[in-house]
């Protein structure tokens, strides 16, 4: 079992919505972030790192928007619903950009090909967490 898994599972005061979705939406979003990390520094070592800033923006960019969704949902007390939704919905976007960015460079960059796939992980668990959120 997961260390997210077991704070959701062990919080005294349950979330209003689907748990295995919430708790999937916390670890790609960690997952994301590392992997962005990961994929910048990885571009700012290459030859070519001009060919490249784009896809650094957007790694850090996405990388914010993943940490900041992560701990905003691992709070379980008085969530606000609405900024929740907003926050998971720039996650979603944030990932999409990153994700089409990275796979413009899959070819010729295998961290960018990794770190497109997990950022289009990251935008499905976002998406699937806000079909539980009432609107």
């Amino acid at each position: 079992m997961s260390t997210v898994k077991q704070m959701v599972n062990t919080h005294p005061q349950p979330s209003q919505v689907d748990q295995s979705a919430l708790i999937a939406c916390i670890e790609e979003c960690y997952t994301c972030a590392q992997t962005c990390t990961a994929c910048a520094d990885a571009c700012l070592g290459e030859s070519q790192v001009q060919q490249l800033v784009r896809c650094i923006r957007l790694n850090l960019d996405c990388f914010d928007a993943c940490v900041t969704t992560g701990n905003m949902l691992s709070r379980q007390t008085e969530p606000d619903w609405a900024m929740l939704r907003a926050q998971v919905e720039a996650c979603a976007a944030a990932c999409r950009a990153c994700g089409a960015e990275c796979e413009n460079h899959a070819q010729h960059h295998e961290h960018c090909r990794v770190c497109g796939e997990a950022c289009l992980r990251c935008e499905k668990a976002c998406n699937q967490l806000l079909q539980t959120i009432a609107a």
